[in-house]
Formats: C-alpha cells, sequence, structure tokens
C-alpha cells in the first residue's frame, strides 16, 4: 500500500511538472513566435494573458475544481491531460497567431483543471505524518519543469522556431506518459466515502454556494489568497519577463540568462524536495513559513538596491531559488488542501486559483509599463511590497494543521468539536 501511495504522489507529480514547463516553454519562444508569425504588442500581451500561466488556467481552475468534487478525482486524470495534449498539439502545429493562441488556451485550461485535484489527491492519499512530504514531492517536479525545459531550449536554440516546436512536442510525449500513469490511479478514499455520505443523506452540496455561505471557510479563502496571490504576482512575473530584465537591466547575454534561470530553478528543486518534503512534517509550520517568506524578501531586496553584479546575481539565485522552493506556493498547496471540508475541496481551490492565476494576468499587463516608465529599481519595489504582504499574512494567520488526519482538522474547524490544537502547531 505504501508503495502504491508513492507512486500516486510521483504520478500525480507530472501534473505541476507540466504546468510550469508549458508556461517556460511558451515564454522561451515567445520572441521567436512573434517574428515568424508577425505578431503585434496586442496579440504578444493576448498570448502571455490568456495561457498557462493566467487567465488559462485560471478559466480551467473553475471549471476542474467543480469537476473533481462532484465527478471524483478520478475523472481529472482520466480526461486532463488528453486535453494538455490537444493544446501543445496544436502549438506544435500552428501555422497562424489564432491557431497558436487556441493552443495556449487549451494548455492553460489543462493546467487549471489539474494541478489543485492533484495537490488535492496527494493530500487526501498521505498520511498525517507525510502530507507536507508529499506536496514537497510534487514542488520538487513543479521546479524541475523549468530545469529541463531550459536546458532542452538552449540545446535547440540553433533550429529557431523549430526548436521551440520541438519542445512543445516533448511536453506531449510526458504528458501522454503521466495520463497513461494516471489514468490507472484509484479513487481518492476521502471522496468515495463524501459521495457514500451523501447518497446516504440524501445531501446535495453546492461547491460554491457551501463555500461562501460558511464564515470558516470564507476566512479560509481571504487567508490563502493572500499568501499566495500576492507571491505569485512576484513569481509569476518572473516566469514570463525574467529573461528580458536579466538582458535589458543587466545587460546579460541570452545564454547567460537562460543559465542563471536553470540555475535557480535546480536550487528551487532541491529545497522543495530536501527543505520542505524532508522538514514541513516535523517543523513549527509558523517558523517554516516565515524563513522562506523572508528569505524571498532578501532576495529581491539584493536585486533591486544591491544592482545585479555577478555576485548579486548569485546571491539572488540561491536565496530565491531556495525560497521558492519552501515558500509560499508549497504551503498554500498544503493548507488549501486541509483547510475545507472533502465535498468542495477541490472546487474552493478552483476559485482560488482563478483569483490568483487572474490577477498574474492582470499583473502581467502593468508589470513591464512600470518597468518602462518608472525603472527597474521602481518595480523591484513593487515586487518587495507584494512579498511582504504575502509574510506577514502566512506567518500572522498560520493553521494548526501538522500531525492532523484531514476529517480531524475538519471536525475541529466546521463542527468546534473543541480537539486541543496546540501539539500542531
Amino acid at each position: 500500500m505504501a508503495g502504491n501511495k508513492k507512486f500516486a504522489t510521483w504520478a500525480v507529480s507530472l501534473t505541476n511538472f507540466l504546468d510550469l514547463s508549458c508556461i517556460v516553454a511558451g515564454a522561451s519562444g515567445l520572441t521567436l513566435w512573434t517574428s515568424a508569425l508577425k505578431l503585434d504588442n496586442f496579440q504578444v500581451g493576448l498570448l502571455g494573458a490568456l495561457s498557462a500561466n493566467a487567465f488559462g488556467s485560471a478559466i480551467g481552475a473553475l471549471i476542474g475544481g467543480h469537476l473533481s468534487d462532484k465527478y471524483g478525482r478520478k475523472v481529472i486524470y482520466t480526461y486532463d491531460m488528453l486535453v494538455y495534449m490537444l493544446g501543445t498539439l496544436i502549438v506544435v502545429f500552428s501555422m497562424n497567431f489564432p491557431m497558436l493562441l487556441a493552443g495556449f488556451i487549451i494548455t492553460g485550461i489543462a493546467v487549471g483543471a489539474g494541478v489543485p485535484a492533484s495537490w488535492t489527491y496527494i493530500s487526501e492519499t498521505s498520511d498525517e505524518g507525510n502530507r507536507a512530504k508529499n506536496i514537497g514531492i510534487s514542488q520538487f517536479s513543479w521546479s524541475m519543469g523549468p530545469v529541463i525545459i531550459f536546458v532542452a531550449g538552449m540545446l535547440l536554440a540553433p533550429l529557431g522556431l523549430l526548436g521551440n516546436r520541438i519542445l512543445f512536442a516533448l511536453l506531449t510525449l510526458i504528458a501522454f506518459i503521466a495520463w497513461l500513469l494516471q489514468r490507472g490511479l484509484d479513487e481518492s478514499q476521502e471522496w468515495v466515502e463524501q459521495k457514500q455520505k451523501e447518497k446516504e443523506t440524501g445531501e446535495r452540496p453546492h461547491p460554491y454556494k457551501d463555500l461562501f455561505s460558511n464564515a470558516v471557510s470564507v476566512k479560509s479563502v481571504l487567508f490563502l489568497i493572500g499568501v499566495y496571490m500576492f507571491w505569485n504576482l512576484v513569481a509569476g512575473a518572473m516566469g514570463f519577463f525574467m529573461l528580458f530584465v536579466y538582458e535589458t537591466v543587466g545587460d546579460l547575454s541570452n545564454l547567460q540568462a537562460n543559465l542563471l534561470q536553470a540555475v535557480l530553478w535546480i536550487f528551487t528543486a532541491l529545497a522543495g524536495y530536501f527543505g520542505f518534503a524532508m522538514y514541513g512534517d516535523k517543523v513549527s509550520h509558523r517558523g517554516f513559513y516565515f524563513v522562506g517568506a523572508a528569505m524571498a524578501v532578501i532576495s529581491w531586496l539584493i536585486l533591486t538596491y544591491v544592482g545585479m553584479s555577478w555576485t548579486a546575481l548569485i546571491a539572488f539565485i540561491v536565496i530565491w531559488g531556495i525560497s521558492a522552493g519552501i515558500g509560499a506556493q508549497a504551503w498554500y498547496a498544503l493548507w488549501a488542501t486541509e483547510l475545507f471540508p472533502t465535498k468542495y475541496r477541490v472546487g474552493s481551490q478552483g476559485v482560488m486559483f482563478f483569483v490568483v492565476r487572474g490577477s498574474a494576468g492582470i499583473w502581467s499587463i502593468f508589470f513591464p509599463l512600470i518597468l518602462q516608465n518608472m525603472g527597474f529599481k521602481a518595480a523591484g519595489t513593487f515586487m518587495i511590497g507584494l512579498l511582504v504582504v504575502s509574510l506577514v499574512i502566512g506567518t500572522l494567520w498560520t493553521p494548526k494543521t501538522r500531525g492532523k488526519f484531514l476529517d480531524e482538522i475538519t471536525k475541529e474547524r466546521y463542527a468546534e468539536i473543541g480537539v486541543d490544537t496546540e501539539k500542531s502547531y
């Protein structure tokens, strides 16, 4: 059984790998597509805003969250990767802007549907003592996507646009492997028991009415959006614009910029596995969260106010890389699966993911304008402010969930049975 759970964790984590991989692949080929298809600024903006980095995944999260709670986690793993493959194949064979945009949108929808369901499945099939460990594995997988895509992108760079088409073909192949592995997974027992309960009681939960009519759930939504959205505004802008920042502000070559980002993601992957996965179930969540969030702030203070010397750049990629592996996204993935009842556990994440990725789409419009009109120091100061907000919210209102079963957390929060929670702090 333990072996099956471990296999399921790694298989489902491929969804996280494919999430960031398609974002990085799309961003790395944007200049090539712009030149080949003679795209204007508005069309380039649409690609960024409707991709997996923003509104595409936001829409997919709303759809997938509802489907996962109503029909099961397994329904996502039966069909989601097929949708992803359709999107990436359209990109591979794109001959005009409408095809390219359609490929970006479809891939984004698949990502949005799959990622919250993957975190939920991992959490629901984990024991109370290794939930953070398994979420950390998904964080490791998420981080390895950019490493592989950056390296592959550099190797394929001499092929120009053909190289980017090959990158998306590679993602199609990986998605096919993920589909083969995931479609054979068992359904989440938590979901099966919830549906049995609904059948016996005649209850018909409404995913959004139930979520927003409960004060505890609303507070959890606001807390988690505060933790994740403000951090993701920085991370999302970095995912799409950081190469541009390195090259224009730091005067680095494209090869140097890509190597920096690849090394950054290696540190993120290592921190996700050897940091969050190994210690997330063992140490104080509040202290651990604070360390990761504080490192994120420090990294941007260095980049913004010290400058882009090689010493500062190396310090930045090391500190930010580690913080990203143990920081807000990992904690959001864990807490978002713990703080809501099974009946709308994925639906609630769909709402939050919609807000988070949607806000990233809007911010991706304003960030380059700030960078162009006010300079990098002003843009960096905005980033620091966003990270400070995430740090304060997560540190002040850290939930007490460590070492508890999911149903114990639910009863404690929603039924007020008076369980002593101090041991989990």
